[in-house]
């Protein structure tokens, strides 16, 4: 089992599986921001000096030709195979989404990380966030979170984790901050709702979304597969941003 799993995070790694493209984490990023409390935001602005949420969000993919950040290759994802939760699942030596989110989370909380250190781990946290709402990055394992699973988009050959990471919503034709003023802020209820949840629980959101997420048909996919499933992407960017900032008031504000 244990080479297995080695198997699996050289492939989903070989194949730069990432969590919703530019534009989506981007959008999560903005809306962020817009739910920060004021002694946050000045924080948040402190720590990245002065670089936006939303420009941030899409660093821990940048740096992954960094040798540096060798160690936080296999942080995108985790695999808890259906029926399992992740307790019950093997875990990757090298870690994964879950434990990343929760180890970054403690060590803001402690306040002992500053300068370059701190916003390292901020910049990771806001990445990952967006990563664990993307339901193909709570993966089966044998699929590598559907990159082995070939589609055609529309007449472009691709693959369902880069249906879900970009295709859909780059076929939209919007800029990160129009795809964010379109998908919104929730009402009170969900807001509260959606902050009250555990980083766990969110794996859990993204396993439920599996049999939407596996009904490619033959695998021409296109404007019916999108009309059927595009509001799951929606409502799982905007979840991301929201709880985002919900974890860095928390910590900041």
């Amino acid at each position: 089992m244990k080479m297995s799993i080695r198997i699996i995070v050289l492939l989903f790694v070989s194949l730069q599986a990432f969590g919703w493209g530019q534009t989506g984490h981007r959008a999560m990023g903005l809306l962020a921001e817009k739910h920060l409390s004021k002694k946050a935001k000045k924080e948040i602005n402190r720590v990245l000096n002065g670089e936006s949420i939303s420009m941030v969000s899409t660093w821990m993919d940048e740096i992954r030709s960094d040798s540096t950040f060798r160690y936080s290759y296999d942080w995108h994802w985790v695999t808890i195979p259906d029926g399992q939760s992740y307790e019950q699942s093997e875990k990757n030596p090298k870690g994964d989404v879950i434990a990343a989110i929760e180890q970054i989370v403690a060590e803001l909380k402690s306040g002992k990380y500053k300068g370059k250190d701190e916003m390292i781990r901020v910049k990771m946290l806001i990445h990952l966030v967006g990563d664990i709402h993307q339901p193909l990055h709570v993966g089966l394992g044998p699929d590598r979170g559907g990159n082995s699973v070939k589609v055609m988009w529309f007449r472009a050959d691709s693959n369902l984790h880069r249906v879900w990471d970009s295709d859909m919503i780059e076929d939209k034709g919007l800029s990160y901050s129009e795809f964010a003023n379109w998908i919104g802020s929730p009402n009170a209820q969900d807001l509260t709702k959606w902050q009250s949840t555990s980083v766990r629980d969110w794996a859990k959101e993204s396993i439920s979304y599996r049999k939407q997420v596996y009904d490619y048909g033959d695998g021409k996919m296109g404007y019916e597969y999108s009309y059927k499933y595009f509001d799951i992407v929606k409502l799982r960017i905007q979840q991301s941003g929201v709880r985002l900032a919900k974890i860095l008031n928390d910590i900041y504000g």
